[in-house]
């Protein structure tokens, strides 16, 4: 895996304002980053192979399939891959053991600090 400067977080978010913000904030951490506005755009990247994956920061409401469907159609993609999900119910939804959440709102440096602790 990369180190944290040269990670590339493929973010998964409807909602184009808040997917904008997170983009934002991740740039101007330096990380690079892919953007998916739905379950569907996000397979599509995660299916080209070619391109590299160090993250995925996902919406737990998506419409279509929600985001732990798609977490488990990405692992099953690229077992390898951390995931990240953000929800403004955080403690109301139970993830698997080698996954991580992240409540809404999050301040930068909380999100931050999430990020480089998965990517260590």
């Amino acid at each position: 895996m990369s180190s944290a400067n040269g990670s590339i977080i493929l973010v998964v978010e409807d909602d184009a304002i808040v997917r904008m913000l997170i983009v934002d904030v991740l740039e101007e951490l330096e990380f690079k980053v892919l953007e998916a506005d739905g379950s569907e755009q996000a397979l599509e990247t995660l299916k080209d192979l070619d391109q590299q994956i160090d993250l995925m920061m996902t919406d737990v409401g998506l419409p279509v399939m929600d985001g732990c469907e798609l977490a488990n159609q990405a692992r099953a993609l690229r077992p390898d891959l951390p995931i990240l999900f953000a929800s403004g119910y955080a403690e109301k939804i139970e993830v698997p053991r080698d996954m991580h959440v992240i409540g809404k709102p999050f301040s930068i440096d909380q999100l931050r600090d999430k990020v480089k602790s998965i990517l260590e």
